[in-house]
């Protein structure tokens, strides 16, 4: 991360040391029950130098290890290979992400894992959050490489209308050929599956005007099927075509068949629902703390969204200031994927409770984390129920742990970290989860909660991640 980017003043270079305090951690997984974990490769890790260098073989020692202590006790491995971290020099040298020249990195990091890891990883999801990634990193600079141009910003270089949709358009490409790579030489191992997980936001109409309703479906086209599209149809959505001009890029024939279905599954990472306002036949204006500038633009469809409507919040507050709690999101999301993909295969690869700070010192006591998996649980329990085609559910996180930007200020886990000895103390919510996969868990509060079955097929391999 960037010197100075961090809320609390802190870094990621210990976090929570699972790099030496892995196998306790797997024996917490075993423990609660989990039948699988998703963990991402660390790309400068494994590749300190990329194309440039040679492979780190302690990294190769530390991820096996992983992978067999995982598979020693019943624990699916889903591994993720590129989270958002790459090596310093691809960056120095051509660009990072902004050159098509990143695409042939990525697939040689994806070749690596496949060659060490893919005898024993079914489950593959080769970026994790691509549409996140391009707008933290090249529109609004929260992330590296920090790159932007107003209004979203004011940085020393980059340009927020169109280096996200470059950058987007390389992840997808890297993808497409690294899902080709292991396809034509390594799932005969294990009959594996490639996907890639996005980040999905629910919208809701700010108004009943048929303009705001027209807003709700363009944010999810300019946000979900921006990656999706391409990965299942083979180009971008229509929708972004109707709004963008030449700053879309476009994909030669070769490359939207080698696009078109290559994935398996689609990875979900799913915090809340956002209002969505029409910027094109009315002004829009940033004015509260869940809104972002630029929504008068067309890297954004002209959409303002925020989590709050005449100074009313959608849901609950958390610890972060666009998630809110609304659970019914989490059904409307799988329904709209489902329609949209012809129910293709789906994982929640990620779903989580931010504690707000004020409730820092009753983490033993988290009822509010359990109130809100279970109602999350329960909506995605009726996706299901309609035909909804989901496998599986990964809690984020296991422990609370570095949160990009937000340092540890913000606190997502199971497990609370003391920071001065990093020991793991279970906090309420992961009592209540290995009740939950004992299928033996209590309802915290009746009156909020929607009956769900826990004997559910899809649901009885619930995970955390």
């Amino acid at each position: 991360m960037l010197l100075g980017r961090i809320s609390d003043g802190t870094n990621g270079d210990v976090a929570d040391d699972h790099y030496h305090r892995y196998m306790e951690d797997i024996e917490i997984m075993h423990s609660l029950g989990l039948t699988a974990y998703r963990f991402s490769i660390s790309w400068s890790r494994i590749l300190p130098r990329g194309r440039f260098g040679g492979v780190n073989q302690a990294a190769i020692i530390f991820y096996n290890s992983i992978i067999d202590n995982l598979v020693l006790r019943g624990i699916e491995p889903f591994v993720t290979i590129f989270h958002h971290e790459y090596p310093q020099e691809l960056e120095d040298r051509f660009g990072g992400w902004l050159s098509p020249l990143m695409q042939e990195e990525f697939v040689h990091l994806a070749e690596t894992c496949f060659k060490y890891f893919a005898d024993r990883v079914k489950y593959w999801i080769t970026i994790n959050e691509p549409n996140l990634f391009s707008e933290m990193g090249y529109e609004r600079a929260t992330y590296p490489p920090a790159r932007c141009s107003p209004p979203f910003g004011n940085c020393a270089t980059g340009n927020s209308d169109s280096e996200p949709l470059i950058v987007a358009h390389n992840m997808l490409l890297g993808h497409a050929k690294a899902a080709k790579l292991y396809r034509d030489q390594f799932k005969s191992k294990v009959d594996g599956l490639m996907s890639i997980a996005v980040c999905a936001f629910m919208y809701t109409p700010m108004t009943d005007n048929v303009y705001d309703k027209e807003a709700a479906k363009r944010a999810l086209a300019f946000n979900v099927a921006w990656t999706l599209d391409p990965l299942v149809y083979g180009d971008y959505p229509q929708e972004m075509k109707n709004y963008h001009g030449s700053e879309l890029p476009s994909f030669s024939s070769e490359e939207k068949e080698l696009l078109k279905d290559s994935i398996d599954f689609i990875g979900i990472n799913h915090y809340g629902v956002l209002y969505a306002k029409d910027c094109v036949h009315s002004s829009c204006l940033c004015n509260d703390s869940s809104c972002t500038q630029g929504s008068d633009r067309p890297i954004r469809g002209f959409v303002y969204t925020t989590g709050e409507r005449n100074g009313v919040p959608i849901g609950e507050r958390t610890g972060m200031s666009r998630f809110f709690v609304v659970p019914s999101g989490m059904e409307d999301i799988v329904d709209y994927i489902k329609e949209r993909y012809n129910n293709k295969t789906m994982f929640v690869t990620e779903n989580g409770y931010s504690s707000p700070s004020d409730e820092d010192d009753i983490y033993e006591h988290d009822v509010k984390r359990i109130q809100y998996h279970q109602s999350y649980l329960a909506y995605l329990a009726q996706a299901i129920r309609k035909g909804a085609d989901v496998r599986g559910y990964f809690i984020w996180s296991l422990m609370d742990n570095f949160e990009w930007s937000s340092g540890y200020a913000i606190k997502f886990g199971l497990y609370h970290i003391d920071r001065l000895t990093l020991n793991r103390i279970p906090k309420l919510s992961a009592n209540w989860y290995r009740d939950f996969l004992g299928n033996s868990s209590i309802v915290v509060d009746a009156d909020s909660f929607i009956a769900i079955t826990y004997e559910n097929k899809d649901l009885s391999r619930v995970q955390s991640h």
